[in-house]
This record gives C-alpha cells, sequence and structure tokens, in this order.
C-alpha cells in the first residue's frame, strides 16, 4: 500500500503470525516472516523456505513417517502460505505420533493459521506437561485465544509465559497487542517498550509502541520512536494520519476524559487488526 495514501506503519496491531509461532515478534506471518519455534530444523524465511520446500517434500514423499522432516516441511510451508497444505501434512504425522511433543505445537500452530482455534487449542494443549511447561506454547495459545476475543484468558497466559522466560521479548510484544486490542493503552505501551528495549526486537515492534503512544495523544514523542526505523518524512507523514485519525474521530477528548476520571484509556477509532496467526 502506498505511504501517499496511508502510511503502512499505522496499519499495526498485526500479529504474531507470528503472532502464532512460538517466539514470533508482531509480524503477521501467513505466508511471510520468520517462521520459529523448537523443532528441528531451526527457523525459515520466505526465501530459505523456497530454496529448501522441494527437497523437503522429496523426502516427505519417501518417508511420509519421518516426523522431523514432516515438521520442517510444514514450517517451510506455513512460510511460503501453504498453511493448508501443512496440515493435512502435520495432521497424517500427528496420527502415527500422537506423542510427539514437537510434531503437536507445529500441527497446532498450523491448526491456528487457517482458523482451526478451538482445533488448535486442543492440539496445542498437548505439546506440553504441566510439570513441563513450555513458554512458546502459552505463548501460542494465547494469540489464539487474543484472535478469538478473549483478551483475559490470552493476558492470563501470556503472564503466565513470562513468568517461564522473563524478559522475553516475543511474549511481551505480543502482550502489548493484547492490551491494545483492549483498549488498554498505558499496559499496551509498558509492555511494548520492554519488548522494543530487546536486542532481538524489530522495527514492527517500535513501530506498534509509536502507535500506542499516538492513541494516547503523544505525537511528537511517537514520531520520535518512528524516526528509528523509517526516513523522517515518512515518520512525519506516520503521525500526522494518526493525529487525523485521532483527531477526527474524537479520540484524543475521548483519552483525555477517561485521564481525568483516572479510567482506563479507550480511544474511540475503530480498532486495530487483531493479530493473526
Amino acid at each position: 500500500m502506498s505511504v501517499s495514501i496511508r502510511p503502512r506503519p499505522l496499519i499495526l496491531l498485526v500479529a504474531c503470525a507470528a503472532l502464532v509461532s512460538g517466539g514470533c515478534s508482531l509480524s503477521a506471518r501467513r505466508g511471510g516472516g520468520d517462521v520459529t519455534g523448537s523443532i528441528p530444523g531451526g527457523s525459515y524465511t520466505e526465501q530459505t523456505a523456497r530454496a529448501e520446500i522441494e527437497s523437503l517434500a522429496a523426502r516427505y514423499r519417501s518417508s511420509p513417517e519421518d516426523a522431523a522432516n514432516a515438521m520442517r516441511y510444514g514450517r517451510a510451508l506455513r512460510a511460503t502460505g501453504q498453511a493448508a497444505q501443512a496440515v493435512a501434512v502435520l495432521e497424517r504425522v500427528a496420527i502415527r505420533d500422537p506423542r510427539n511433543l514437537a510434531l503437536m505445537g507445529e500441527y497446532g500452530r498450523a491448526l491456528a493459521d487457517v482458523g482451526r482455534h478451538e482445533q488448535a487449542l486442543q492440539v496445542l494443549g498437548r505439546a506440553h506437561r504441566p510439570d513441563q511447561p513450555d513458554w512458546r506454547i502459552y505463548n501460542v495459545q494465547a494469540s489464539i485465544y487474543d484472535q478469538m476475543g478473549r483478551s483475559t484468558e490470552a493476558q492470563a497466559l501470556y503472564n503466565d509465559a513470562l513468568k517461564i522466560a522473563p524478559g522475553e521479548p516475543s511474549v511481551l510484544a505480543n502482550l502489548g497487542l493484547s492490551h491494545a486490542l483492549s483498549r488498554q493503552l498505558p499496559q499496551a505501551e509498558q509492555a511494548l517498550r520492554q519488548a522494543a528495549a530487546h536486542p532481538r526486537a524489530d522495527r514492527r515492534v517500535r513501530q506498534n509502541l509509536a502507535l500506542v503512544v499516538g492513541l494516547q495523544g503523544r505525537f511528537a514523542e511517537a514520531e520520535e520512536i518512528a524516526r528509528k526505523d523509517l526516513p523522517p518524512a515518512e515518520a512525519e507523514q506516520n503521525v500526522a494520519y494518526l493525529r487525523s485519525m485521532v483527531t477526527q474521530q474524537n479520540s484524543w477528548a475521548a483519552i483525555r476524559q477517561s485521564e481525568r476520571r483516572g479510567a482506563p484509556q479507550r480511544p474511540a477509532a475503530s480498532a486495530p487488526a487483531q493479530p493473526r496467526g
């Protein structure tokens, strides 16, 4: 989308596809971005996935029971926008190996990618043990709850994940998104600031922080944050658009009124797009 029409960084608060991979940042990852997690084979970008997908497919055809290869193949399929095929591949292997926790995690992520949320939650519940909880699985489950509009349950799971992995930026980024989607802007800002301060944070985290700061009426500060990753003219244009959106929809007046009452800040602007898996 052209910046001259609507600056892209303001169409933020998208998930972590990325939201739905364990350890993801704020990328909408159906079909793109890094696909990360705790399975054999490391992470995939779309470029590396496309380079390897044919060999992974050949291995899958010759040895469909090879769970490790199936997981790598499923990950590559997800990274290249073929989530439905990833579900089919992983489902076939999961039927044969239902006690493979890593496999269940990948299968649950793929189910979330295609919008089968309830089934994804059931599968992910079998992807770790109560005595050995996995913060990555909590992160995935929480992001699914956010997509279902169940923010209270989502935020509880993000906090559970942070108890296991304190300061983990992917969880903090998703928690910040969850608060933003609930119009809890101060809490969103706090979580996103912590995520943005981490060395592994990327520009999408900072741009979401800029958006949340701007929605609270602190436009100069929002522009300063945006300038860390964007050309000055683009950062200025983004904030100008945000200021116009907030002003036209009376959002800033609503924010100030809620501040005077000491209530959570709830701008009248339409809610950001929900996280995607």
